[in-house]
């Protein structure tokens, strides 16, 4: 499958963001009902039916330095996925981005070479501690060491991502990689019951969950990072703690503070500041 429409990078990573923050609402629905492994079960495994048929991947023309990069990235895919919707299942989702972003943001120091990045890098890490509720009392500890976890797995599939679009076409590695995942939190899914509870509205919820979270983003994530440095792909996700404020405003009515009305600002003016200097770059 060729897509005819050819989205830049910087608003390909937007657009993800937007997408993934959407899905989040439809998961955070449907925990009560099927749960945390099941949900990621059903989200993965539909999104790579649907990767899967769409992009139509030949698994026999793969090489063996492509196979090894695309087990791995599926793999980093499913348990990042799982062990954060873990992580939400116990603490707040705010909480959640918030703190599994501390793994692209550590990529993005670790990864820059100019000061100039350093800037937006301080504004992003600002915005995230005043969107964290420091001040909450009774955090579930299992809860937060998850999303840290999450965010480890995040910066590696930041990293795996960029190598792999380089040596495989990103619908086929991001269908292939769907493919691993799947294999990998599947048996969670199956054990913990959840399964069981599926009807036919839940199984579209869920595919609107598999789209919106997984398919869509992460193919749209697939093409920027290989046009992106994963420098500058890491900054631009800093927009994730606050969109997803945004979406809970928007379907869960759950209002912005004064306080989380400038973290929105500082991500905000950090994603422009990183989206310029890379425009400077390619200059």
């Amino acid at each position: 499958m060729k897509s005819k429409i050819n989205i830049p990078p910087i608003p390909a990573v937007l657009l993800s963001i937007i997408s993934v923050q959407c899905g989040a609402a439809i998961a955070k629905g449907l925990f009560p009902q099927i749960g945390a492994a099941t949900t990621a079960s059903l989200r993965i495994g539909l999104s790579a039916v649907i990767l899967l048929i769409a992009f139509r991947p030949n698994l026999f023309k793969l090489n063996a330095k492509q196979w090894k990069y695309v087990t791995l990235y599926g793999v980093c895919l499913g348990v990042m996925n799982m062990v954060f919707y873990m992580a939400i299942a116990r603490i707040p989702i705010g909480l959640g981005v918030t703190l599994e972003f501390v793994g692209p943001l550590g990529l993005a120091i670790f990864g820059s070479k100019k000061t100039v990045d350093f800037l937006w890098v301080i504004l992003a890490a600002s915005g995230i501690a005043l969107i964290a509720p420091w001040t909450s009392t009774g955090l579930n500890v299992v809860g937060v060491l998850l999303a840290l976890l999450a965010g480890i797995f995040w910066a590696a599939y930041i990293i795996l991502g960029g190598r792999i679009s380089k040596i495989m076409k990103g619908g086929d590695a991001v269908a292939i990689g769907m493919l691993f995942a799947t294999l990998v939190i599947l048996p969670f899914g199956i054990f913990s019951g959840g399964l069981s509870s599926l009807n036919p509205k839940l199984l579209g919820l869920g595919a609107a969950l598999a789209l919106l979270s997984s398919a869509i983003p992460f193919t749209l994530e697939m093409r920027a990072l290989k046009q992106l440095p994963a420098r500058t792909f890491s900054i631009l996700m800093s927009l994730e703690p606050a969109m997803a404020s945004l979406a809970a405003l928007v379907f869960l009515q759950e209002y912005l503070t004064l306080k989380e009305c400038f973290a929105v600002a500082f991500v905000v003016i950090a994603s422009a500041g990183s989206s310029l200097t890379a425009r400077r770059v390619k200059l």
